[in-house]
């Protein structure tokens, strides 16, 4: 049965999908659609001539070998192959090319995305702000030819995404979909602000400052804390910039979430004194290593700049240092410090 294979295994070639690939997905679908055919036989392979242009059905009828005393229920036996190309085979033959080849186009793309965006997990990239109307809860933003997927999970509570807007997101995951390769971003994740603020300090790509943790609540606040691994470099002057013009961009990024950046410190009562800025603490007593507990000492007039709006500047200092902190009164614990005595 004629079929143009050379013309099918120069569009495979120019997709970069090898012969061997090809002839094996096509000689399995026709051999599927020739078992739908009235009457195919149970056995069957299919033999393609490149050369020839052509296709053979190459068929085996099952033969019952007779019982003997010796060998009561003989096997099955397959007899001779014999050519069974059903003679209106061609058009469905051609169908069936068709499907194949566009399946085997399809994964080819799906594996060069996938290719190229598995290396792009945990990177910020740029895109495009796509509106689907099939899918309002999720946001679509296409980089290039591809739609990354910027779920509710991790959009910002109260950021508006406009249509045909630039936007920078963080790669989450890439990972192989029911429909192709499915690439996860966000803009609450803590790494955002990361990647944001590594595009405009240097001296974080050199390695002389280092963020050490990040604590955040999109769209809110962040709390980073810095520390420099070269003598003479301020860390957090060197995220803030000339001007506070670094600090400044990454915050163009983010709309009005406010960005404190703190010391960082190996000891836990300057750390914590640290994370609970623009609040200035009087003092931390460890209360336990063991359990990470701590209590700050506050001036009443800024207890409440510590503990923040709803408790937000407060939580985010745990959140930061890993330490659950105690808020008090510095006046009253001296007071009470007095009574005792």
């Amino acid at each position: 049965m004629e079929l143009d294979l050379s013309g099918i295994h120069q569009l495979a070639a120019g997709q970069g999908i090898d012969s061997e690939t090809l002839d094996g997905a096509l000689s399995e679908a026709l051999r599927l659609a020739y078992l739908k055919t009235p009457h195919a036989a149970k056995h069957a392979r299919i033999a393609l001539d490149e050369r020839a242009g052509s296709f053979t059905v190459w068929a085996r009828d099952e033969v019952e070998a007779p019982p003997t005393p010796e060998d009561p229920h003989p096997a099955i036996k397959l007899g001779e192959e014999y050519d069974d190309t059903p003679h209106d085979f061609g058009r469905l033959a051609a169908a069936t090319a068709r499907q194949v080849i566009s399946q085997l186009f399809r994964s080819a793309e799906d594996e060069k995305v996938f290719g190229a965006f598995s290396g792009q997990r945990g990177k910020l990239i740029t895109g495009i702000v796509q509106q689907d109307v099939k899918d309002t809860a999720n946001v679509h933003v296409a980089v290039g030819e591809v739609e990354a997927i910027l779920p509710k999970r991790e959009q910002v509570p109260g950021e508006r995404y406009k249509h045909g807007e630039r936007l920078r997101v963080y790669v989450v995951n890439v990972a192989r979909g029911l429909k192709g390769p499915e690439i996860i971003v966000s803009r609450s994740h803590p790494e955002l602000v990361r990647k944001l603020f590594e595009r405009e300090v240097p001296e974080l790509v050199s390695g002389a400052v280092s963020i050490m943790a990040i604590a955040r609540e999109a769209g809110a606040r962040t709390k980073i804390a810095v520390r420099a691994n070269t003598q003479g470099v301020n860390p957090k002057g060197a995220l803030i910039g000339p001007g506070g013009a670094r600090v400044r961009a990454v915050m163009e990024n983010l709309g009005p979430e406010k960005i404190d950046i703190v010391d960082w410190s190996d000891d836990p009562a300057r750390f914590v004194a640290a994370a609970l800025s623009p609040a200035v603490s009087t003092g931390v007593q460890i209360i336990s290593e063991k359990n990470k507990t701590a209590i700050a000492f506050i001036h009443d007039d800024q207890l409440s700049l510590a503990i923040g709006k709803e408790g937000q500047n407060a939580r985010l200092a745990a959140k930061l240092t890993g330490w659950k902190i105690g808020i008090e009164s510095t006046e009253a614990h001296a007071a009470k410090v007095k009574d005792a005595h």
